[in-house]
């Protein structure tokens, strides 16, 4: 049997909460940002009380997600509600880099990490290194990627795996092919 819509927003309240406290926000800090109550806020994020389409554009604004990646793409299996996630149910987060689209592998943001699927299109890259206080491993799954971390390049192929600590890094695919890895991230940062 598929989950009805409103079973789907289950975990709504608590990838909200997870994302706040991804970007070091309380609840009185959020709030304000949204021009709500810490009261509202709270019954949203213990799904007692259902945002606006307004307030959902607001929030994904303050957390700098898209309003899409807030959402499951597709109804579930009642018996695989949070535990699996089907290739076309994946929720697409991320930075929004041109040529880079993530999409969330975890069945939600409550986790102690995330879980998620990258692929960088020919002639993708950041050219602004992004630090973050968290702990982080690729895999790359096809292709061939160039990372920085910390100063130095690695030229990665298909098959290889990197660990980022805290440190600043970029990315970048000058090659004529996609690259795609699988990229754990603890704590979550989407």
């Amino acid at each position: 049997m598929l989950s009805e819509p409103a079973q789907q927003m289950e975990t709504f309240g608590a990838d909200l909460r997870a994302l706040r406290k991804a970007r070091g926000l309380t609840l009185s800090e959020l709030s304000d940002r949204l021009g709500r109550s810490v009261g509202w806020l709270s019954q949203v994020e213990r799904d007692l009380s259902d945002p606006s389409i307004t307030d959902l554009r607001q929030m994904a604004g303050v957390l700098d997600v898209s309003v899409q990646s807030l959402f499951r793409q597709s109804a579930t299996l009642d018996h695989e509600e949070g535990i699996v996630v089907r290739s076309t149910a994946r929720r697409p987060i991320g930075s929004r880099a041109a040529g880079l689209v993530e999409e969330l592998l975890s069945p939600d943001l409550t986790d102690d990490f995330e879980v998620v699927h990258s692929t960088f299109a020919p002639g993708a890259e950041i050219s602004e290194p992004v630090q973050r206080p968290t702990q982080e491993v690729g895999y790359l799954v096809s292709g061939r990627l160039d990372i920085w971390v910390d100063g130095h390049t690695h030229a990665l192929g298909t098959g290889d795996s990197f660990r980022i600590k805290g440190q600043p890094f970029r990315w970048h695919n000058p090659y004529q092919e996609a690259a795609v890895a699988i990229w754990v991230i603890a704590p979550p940062v989407y």
